[in-house]
């Protein structure tokens, strides 16, 4: 007896509780953060708060932050291949992503750390 390969398998018991694994695993991930800012303008402040209500309101309990001023510490932004200001690294979890700017468009930078769905893009 073939099954069709693109027909739909039905779920097992051990498939779905797979599945539910999976979104347990992703609502307990651990985030690490590193925000670089350029001394305390109104961007950077604006991109300090910003991320500070993104974690505080999505990944309480389960996120690190580290705000670092390349003024003070121009190490970190070289090593870090920093070559803007606001800049926001999440390094864990894997994939590492960048995120330029003052971290204002909540709903795009969710989706792009993939805490929430990518939003529908109109057609």
């Amino acid at each position: 007896m073939s099954q069709d390969i693109d027909s739909p398998k039905p779920l097992t018991q051990s498939s779905t509780k797979a599945f539910e694994n999976a979104l347990l695993k992703i609502e307990h991930e651990h985030y690490v953060f590193r925000l670089f800012v350029a001394g305390m303008t109104p961007n950077s402040q604006r991109a300090v708060n910003n991320v500070q209500k993104i974690c505080e309101t999505h990944l309480q309990g389960r996120y690190e932050l580290e705000i670092i001023d390349v003024y003070q510490q121009p190490i970190y932004a070289k090593q870090g291949q920093i070559v803007a200001a606001p800049t926001l690294v999440k390094e864990l979890p894997l994939p590492l992503r960048r995120f330029i700017g003052d971290l204002s468009q909540t709903e795009h930078l969710l989706a792009g750390l993939e805490i929430i769905k990518k939003p529908h893009q109109p057609t």
